[in-house]
């Protein structure tokens, strides 16, 4: 970013002589050097009074209190660049009356001739400041250390370059140009994503990140007037700003999307966005599938907590009703219809196993042979199901930008690397994330680190952070698609069910095993074998006081329970549970041992061949450390009623009508029942626990957990075991010099499993 000082020595340097030089007897290319032009003392001074770097990290003064390298490397470029200032926090302890008072100063420094610290400014601070979300606060504490007229705000993982810095000058003059009824208040400028060439996976989000920054965001700002603040190379202005409330909302939870605030509160207040295409700032977007689901669902979360905004809604009831419209669809807009998307194949489903259960698929099909319009009613569904279709804007920014082969060539390379699969994926984190706030609140933000890290991640790290949000969801989907498979009637056959289903199972398989397709080195057997040991260790690992749930199942599985608080969200999640019980009351009469009978008693009996499995599910799961002086009688119990259960079963199947398909189809029936249970269970925790019922539903919990988690894991271990998959998915995946690297590194590595990549 000290480019932009550079540039303007540069400029000022360049600027300097004048046509009375050339009378003097200095010829033309003596002017026109910029030999020396970093040393001239006119040409700095200019530039120091045009420019000023603040870099705000709240934590510097402990640092150097501390000793930390990060203190050390902060002074190192203070003293390599003379523009630059840091903001920081000071807490200074003082002892009165016996009590230790903390004081909080807000400080500014920068490098002395020595090289150490020189305070410039320090302000003293009513309280601790750090009341809201961490980003915003910490540049509400060092706005007020800016000077001039215009002020840009940068990310950390942000670049820059010295061609772009020299544009600055014409980007400030846009402030003085016309761009509609009033003047401008924030410059819009285009990223340019960097780390696209590192993974499939970066060079996607680079990709739609380009395709958003660049045209999106330009059609945004002219004709629809709808662009806000998405991030951080744009300039605004700073009087403009300063005195509406600042750049940056910092209330905790509701502004956790800190930077659209900013738009909001400059369109609200009459200002002006603009967008600019011929200036542009570097940026590093995340480059591996945790990291960037996180981000995500950072944006995603965030976007509920703006319906609830009461910026939004001022917003909506002043914009016109064509800018109402684009500003809906551009904000959270595009999240409502990303839920609306995944709603909608779960109503198909869920409807197609109504018609399977209840025998009207079948009546239907036989009244309407040949009826065109009700089959292509049926079909159509298919075609908005995929998230593919949020890739369209990427696809002709691709058009405008390389031209029409070159973006055909773009797109189909993504295709191979299986681009569909992650859009498709990614579609399940912003429903999540984006459903989960509507109905709870409580959006956090998610430190992504925003590291450059390619590097295999546990199977165990990746269940915890996917289980609820894509395994649950999937698994669901796969059971609705089975249940129509079973029991609906296609007079077509496998063809008509294919064409009507094959989204659905396109998005099933994307949600359950995307997170191990786009993990480096997830199908080499001896990390596979090593996951599956620490998986296995986290599953049966009992948690306690200060177990965090990286080390225990207990432990993330009272984590994952903390969204659910208030009594609506409590209310409505039951109400969504209740869907889990349709399967056994559709699946029971469709039995052979049922025969034609369709009372209530068929569906009552169900009820007590579940209770009975629950029962001889808690004989089988009881803890052994109360059992301990009778632990021989307690195994002698479980074998006799192992063998008794399975002579009993085989007993039933010969004398009644009872069938294997029958044991199958009540497996079928009793699993979604049982999850059904344990929702509404963790749902009312409080009364759960006092029932005394809550040991039994954890030891509930950590069998379903148990079981998908091998659903999950069986496809991978297969794949691990043909030696050619890691082989085609490192080469798919990532960059020629990073597969080679890894392909090196498994050599060297022998026959270590621990060894990291």
């Amino acid at each position: 970013m000290m480019y932009y000082r550079k540039a303007l020595v540069l400029q000022s340097f360049m600027e300097g002589p004048t046509w009375g030089d050339l009378e003097d007897g200095l010829s033309r290319s003596d002017i026109t050097s910029t030999h020396g032009y970093e040393l001239s003392r006119e040409a700095r001074a200019q530039a120091d009074l045009k420019f000023t770097y603040v870099l705000t990290c709240q934590i510097y003064g402990k640092q150097k209190q501390e000793h930390k390298p990060e203190a050390a490397d902060i002074a190192f470029l203070m003293q390599r660049n003379e523009a630059l200032r840091v903001a920081y926090i000071d807490v200074v302890e003082t002892l009165k009356d016996g009590k230790v008072l903390k004081e909080f100063y807000s400080k500014l420094v920068k490098a002395d001739v020595h090289g150490k610290d020189q305070e410039i400014y320090s302000i003293k601070l009513p309280g601790d400041p750090k009341l809201g979300e961490g980003k915003p606060e910490n540049q509400n504490h060092a706005i007020i250390f800016t000077r001039g007229d215009a002020i840009q705000t940068i990310d950390m993982n942000q670049d820059n370059y010295f061609e772009e810095a020299l544009k600055m000058r014409n980007l400030l003059q846009e402030f003085y140009v016309q761009h509609g009824l009033r003047p401008p208040t924030i410059l819009g400028v285009r990223e340019h994503v960097f780390t696209g060439g590192v993974s499939s996976l970066a060079s996607f989000m680079s990709n739609q990140e380009t395709s958003f920054v660049t045209l999106g965001q330009r059609v945004l700002a002219y004709p629809l007037k709808v662009r806000m603040h998405y991030g951080h190379p744009d300039v605004f202005d700073r009087i403009f700003h300063i005195s509406r409330g600042g750049i940056s909302k910092a209330s905790r939870v509701i502004n956790i999307s800190e930077d659209i605030y900013a738009g909001f509160n400059s369109t609200l207040r009459q200002g002006n966005v603009t967008h600019h295409e011929y200036i542009q700032v570097g940026k590093g977007r995340d480059v591996g599938l945790n990291q960037i689901a996180m981000f995500e669902g950072k944006v995603a979360g965030g976007n509920g907590e703006q319906v609830l905004s009461r910026d939004v809604y001022r917003l909506g009831q002043l914009f016109d009703f064509f800018r109402m419209l684009s500003f809906f669809f551009t904000t959270v807009g595009f999240y409502f219809c990303t839920m609306m998307t995944v709603l909608t194949v779960y109503i198909f489903l869920y409807g197609r196993a109504y018609l399977a259960l209840s025998g009207v698929g079948g009546s239907i099909t036989e009244q309407s042979a040949g009826n065109v319009a009700l089959e292509a009613a049926l079909n159509t569904q298919f075609l908005f199901q995929i998230g593919i279709f949020t890739a369209v804007p990427m696809i002709m920014g691709f058009i405008l930008e390389q031209g029409f082969l070159k973006a055909i060539v773009s797109f189909v390379t993504m295709q191979l690397q299986l681009c569909s699969i992650f859009f498709t994926f990614s579609l399940g984190t912003r429903t999540h994330y984006f459903g989960r706030t509507i109905l709870h609140g409580g959006a956090k933000y998610r430190a992504t680190g925003r590291g450059f890290v390619v590097q295999h991640i546990k199977f165990a790290e990746n269940y915890r952070l996917y289980s609820r949000s894509h395994f649950v969801k999937a698994l669901e989907v796969i059971m609705l698609l089975v249940v129509n498979l079973a029991y609906g009637f296609d007079v077509k056959g496998a063809f008509g069910y294919v064409l009507l289903n094959i989204s659905s199972w396109f998005l099933a398989v994307s949600w359950l095993f995307a997170p191990y397709i786009f993990n480096p080195s997830a199908f080499e057997w001896q990390k596979t074998v090593k996951d599956f040991e620490d998986w296995t260790n986290w599953l049966l690992y009992r948690g306690g006081i200060g177990v965090k749930g990286e080390e225990s199942w207990e432990a993330w599985w009272d984590e994952e329970q903390v969204h659910i608080q208030s009594l609506r969200g409590r209310i409505f999640e039951t109400i969504l549970s209740l869907r889990f019980f349709i399967f056994q009351y559709g699946i029971v009469y469709k039995l052979h041992v049922s025969g034609h009978d369709t009372s209530l008693t068929v569906y009552g009996l169900s009820w007590i061949v579940l209770a009975g499995l629950i029962i001889l599910f808690k004989v089988f799961t009881f803890s052994q450390k109360v059992s301990v002086n009778f632990q021989l009688l307690l195994r002698f119990i479980q074998g006799v009623t192992f063998m008794s259960v399975l002579t009993g079963l085989i007993i039933v199947v010969v004398l009644t009508k009872l069938s294997l398909p029958d044991v199958f189809a009540s497996i079928l029936a009793f699993v979604p029942t049982g999850w059904g249970i344990l929702c509404i269970a963790v749902t009312w925790k409080p009364i759960v626990k006092k029932l005394g019922l809550w040991k039994s539903m954890r030891s509930l919990a950590r069998l379903y957990d148990a079981g998908m988690g091998m659903i999950v894991f069986i496809p991978i271990a297969v794949c691990s075991w043909l030696p050619f998959v890691s082989t085609f998915q490192t080469r798919l995946l990532f960059n020629q010099a990073f597969s080679r690297g890894l392909e090196i590194s498994l050599i060297l590595a022998g026959n270590k499993p621990n060894s990291q990549l």
